[in-house]
Formats: structure tokens, sequence, C-alpha cells
């Protein structure tokens, strides 16, 4: 049988890469849990400094797995089927190590969500983005209106999320979700040249940056100033804060380990 997943590292980095083409990597139970379970797995392994997610076939993923949802399947199960699922994208915001989406081909339904999550997205131009739920008589699910509010007005998350059209990816550049637009035959590639400041970057410096950011809508700015204020003494006593300190001095680049 055929891996839903395929995990491989190379370097300080994950590679996980969805691995049902024939379904346009749509979202099954079982890749949803090799997925968090990848996920986790890399967070616990102190040689990864970064996760790159993409998808194999002609889509990163196109979202839920139709086949699977039936009409005689009751609220309650539903509802504890969507939590299981839902769980998928909130590990992506609760790990302390960052997450590039390397999207080509469709990122639809709960695939948009999964990018939205990420703190990263590298975009092939070609890629579209639906948020295809009105088109079977649904709403967004897996964070996505959440996601997408903080990332565009109202106004515009309404009109992509009522409308289901196909975003373009120079529409999704544009509004700041995409951070770099790539050729597809070098989207693995850009993907992880565009990794390399993490690689090279403080480990512990990144997981506060992403958990502040992440958290800034929740802070007022007095909160957030006593935030930052905690969490830079606390740094200032680490390795790598000594360490790039005195590679400044020594007009060096610095050696970070999260020490």
């Amino acid at each position: 049988m055929t891996e839903v997943l395929k995990v491989r590292k190379e370097g300080q980095i994950a590679y996980l890469t969805m691995n049902r083409p024939n379904k346009l990597n749509s979202l099954s139970g079982d890749l949803v849990s090799a997925l968090i379970s990848a996920l986790k797995e890399a967070e616990r392994d102190d040689e990864i400094k970064g996760i790159i997610l993409s998808g194999e076939g002609k889509a990163f993923c196109s979202g839920g797995d139709i086949d699977s949802m039936t009409s005689g399947v009751s609220p309650k199960q539903m509802m504890d089927s969507m939590k299981e699922t839902s769980a998928l994208t909130k590990t992506i915001l609760d790990l302390d190590k960052f997450v590039i989406s390397a999207v080509h081909g469709f990122a639809a339904g709960a695939g948009f969500s999964l990018a939205l999550a990420s703190d990263f997205v590298i975009a092939d131009k070609n890629t579209q983005f639906i948020s295809s739920f009105r088109n079977i008589g649904l709403t967004p699910d897996l964070g996505l209106i959440k996601l997408l509010s903080d990332n565009v007005s109202s106004q515009v998350a309404k009109e992509w999320i009522s409308s289901g059209r196909r975003i373009t990816a120079d529409e999704v550049y544009s509004k700041g979700i995409a951070n770099r637009l790539s050729e597809s035959d070098n989207l693995l590639a850009d993907a992880t040249e565009f990794a390399q400041f993490i690689v090279e970057g403080p480990p512990t410096s990144n997981r506060f940056v992403k958990y502040l950011v992440n958290h800034a809508s929740e802070f007022t700015h007095e909160s957030s100033i006593m935030q930052e204020n905690i969490i830079q003494s606390l740094m200032f006593q680490t390795e790598d804060s000594k360490e790039g300190i005195q590679a400044f001095l020594e007009k060096r680049s610095p050696n970070f380990t999260g020490k």
C-alpha cells in the first residue's frame, strides 16, 4: 500500500510531501493522522530547524476527501471528525518550529486552510487558491475564516469565501499571503533556498517570534511590550545570544545552536 505521506530529512529541514496524487492530495483521515504525527516528530528532532510541506502530483491539496463525506453521519459523528481534522492546522500553529508550504496546482478548501496556517507560503505562479466550501453548500473549516481574516480585510475575506472563485497566485501574493512566487520546476528548490534564514537563524529566537506574532492580536500594546520584555530578558541568558554578540564583535557569521 502506498504511503499517504512521504517524509525525508535533509540537513536541518524536514520535507513532508502529501502523497495522494490520484486524489489531488485530499485530506483523508489517514493523511491527517500521518501529517500530525510527522509534524510532531519534526518538532521533537533537535536537528530539524524548519519544515517544508508540499504535495505530490498536480496539486498541493484539494481539500477534504469528498468520498468520505456521507449524508448518513450524525451531527455528533461529524463534530468528532471535524475536531480530529482541525487538529492539523492547530498543530502547525502551535509548533515552535517554522513551517513553509510549497504550494502548486490547487490549494482548495481545507488545502487553503493548510497553506494559511503555515508560517510562510512559497507558491508556484500558476497556483489557484479556492475557498471551495460554498460550491458544495458548506462553510469553511480548519480555521480558514480566522486565518484568512487575519490576513485580508473582512470585505476581501467575505468575497473570497462566499464566491468560491479561483484566486490567482498573483492576488494572494499581492495580499501578502504568499512570501514568494516561483516557477513550478523550481518550487521545492526555491522553498529550500527561502528556508536558509531559518536554518542559519537562532531556533529559540524563531520560536518566540512565531509565538508573539501568532498571538499579537490577543495582546494590548502594553501587554505586548510586557511579553517582549520578559522574553528578551530570558533570551539574553541563552548561548545563542552570547554567540551572536561575540560574532558581531568579531565580524563573523554566528553559529546558532538553539542553546
